[in-house]
């Protein structure tokens, strides 16, 4: 059964804002309250619903996420017909008013407050076991993580909140943000289900948990706490590649061995306007295949993408179409006609590999983070540590692919290119392998700085060292927060 976000709308619309303002009134004797809402276990699991659905919001998954982190990261070109504020994010000339930033910002804010209305109440609501309110618990923490580790990476010290309250909050330093998600996602580990025993797909899980909290070990340099967690998710039995590549960006297949943790989408907006989902609404579409696709082609895959790929590498084509593949298989058959002289478009996360068109919204997951990701992460991590044998190993394992396998490294067909004799060249090849396996994922630009690489790599597309590492602190938060004022602004905004 998949999981469904739909309920609370109007009642988070009115009761949890993420802009704290100090007349909020939290209270209103004509809108749900912890003293009426939660009586039963129905009510809790709706609320926590509702924490999922600002994954859905415009600001994150439906829209504005996938602009910001792939142009940032120039894994995209635009198209002439791409809107202002998404070439804003390729020339890093995005201003402190940038509306869908302040969206990114309040859409994550908003599931923070949601959660923390969960984990305010959930121990003591009414007609629910210790368990399930230990697993409500669980799926709230983990939630307010990610929502953090998305807000931490983008704009460095951040208020914090951890219950809800109508007084805003000065900005927490980071050190002490990263803190409160390793805190949050240890006991999400140790409190969620695991995969196997989820029965309601796309919940958060003790591997998702766990997964999550490696990265942000591996992000912050922890890396034997990064190991740690990776172990728990590759030693669980849980996870495997999925023999077709493919298979992670496709609807019908969605939820399969590979999925750590996913978004949900459905393929209808559950009777709320999906272009007005900012928060409140509830929608669940993407226009991810819309955007991207070659119907609206706002954006192609850029020259310096296609060019990291080896020949041959069949990851190329199920990540790329080029002019002459086949679309809707299905139906037509036609033959794809790249528009502009571009070199290939977008095919992940795209619907014509069942219809001739992707000029619609759409339904298909997202992943967040997938088990090839976790192989490639601890690759890293084995890397860091001196193990080079075991990076290599691992990083093997997502060659051997059945659909992409491709020579391994060590061997002499790769040593040409990609030699892994020392931890410099096993550095090298997973920085090739993240890019080719994980584009178009929302994962480059961070890689780019957490490596240090983004002032060489981005070198003349407006990127500034000190500067564009970080978004700036929305202007309309600096506005209604009492607690924060221009001084509080990222340098260089």
């Amino acid at each position: 059964m998949r999981l469904k976000q739909y309920i609370l709308g109007f009642f988070i619309t009115t009761f949890l804002m993420v802009s704290c303002k100090p007349d909020l009134d939290l209270v209103d004797p004509n809108q749900l309250s912890p003293d009426t809402f939660f009586k039963n276990e129905v009510q809790l699991q709706s609320a926590v619903n509702a924490i999922y659905a600002n994954l859905q919001t415009r600001g994150l998954y439906a829209r504005h996420m996938f602009f910001m982190m792939d142009n940032m990261a120039h894994e995209n070109a635009g198209n002439p017909q791409l809107e202002a504020d998404k070439v804003q994010y390729l020339n890093f000339s995005f201003p402190a008013d940038h509306g869908a930033i302040f969206q990114y910002w309040d859409n994550c804010y908003r599931g923070i407050n949601k959660a923390n209305f969960v984990l305010d109440n959930a121990e003591t609501a009414d007609g629910v076991t210790e368990a399930t309110a230990k697993k409500n618990i669980g799926e709230a923490k983990f939630l307010r993580a990610l929502y953090y580790f998305f807000l931490v990476t983008r704009f460095g010290d951040i208020p914090k909140y951890t219950t809800v309250t109508p007084e805003g909050q000065g900005r927490s330093p980071k050190a002490e943000i990263y803190q409160l998600i390793i805190d949050d996602l240890t006991e999400a580990a140790s409190s969620l289900l695991k995969k196997s025993e989820e029965p309601d797909a796309g919940r958060a899980t003790s591997g998702a948990a766990n997964a999550l909290l490696g990265k942000v070990h591996l992000y912050l340099g922890n890396y034997n706490e990064a190991k740690t967690a990776f172990e728990k998710v590759i030693g669980s039995g849980e996870y495997q590649l999925v023999d077709n590549f493919y298979d992670n960006f496709m609807e019908e297949t969605e939820h399969n061995s590979e999925t750590v943790f996913q978004v949900n989408f459905t393929g209808n907006n559950g009777g709320a306007d999906a272009w007005g989902t900012t928060g409140t609404g509830v929608a669940e579409v993407t226009f991810r295949s819309q955007e991207y696709g070659l119907t609206w082609f706002n954006v192609y895959p850029s020259d310096n993408l296609l060019d990291q790929f080896e020949d041959g590498d069949p990851r190329y084509q199920d990540s790329f179409y080029s002019n002459g593949d086949i679309i809707d298989p299905n139906g037509t058959a036609t033959p794809a006609e790249i528009p502009l002289g571009r070199r290939a478009a977008w095919k992940k996360y795209e619907q014509y590999y069942k219809q001739p068109s992707s000029n619609t919204e759409s339904g298909i997951n997202v992943n967040v983070i997938r088990y090839a990701d976790v192989l490639l992460m601890m690759a890293e991590v084995e890397n860091e540590l001196g193990n080079i044998t075991g990076a290599v190993d691992y990083l093997n394992q997502i060659r051997n692919r059945t659909s992409t396998s491709m020579p391994n490294y060590g061997t002499p067909e790769m040593n040409g290119t990609y030699p892994v004799t020392s931890k410099t060249e096993v550095f090298n090849a997973i920085v090739h392998e993240r890019i080719v396996e994980l584009c178009g994922e929302q994962v480059r630009f961070n890689d780019l700085l957490r490596w240090d690489m983004a002032k060489d790599v981005l070198a003349g597309t407006g990127f500034t060292v000190g500067k564009h590492e970080l978004f700036p602190i929305p202007q309309q938060e600096i506005d209604q927060n009492e607690a924060l004022s221009n001084a509080d602004q990222n340098p260089g905004y």
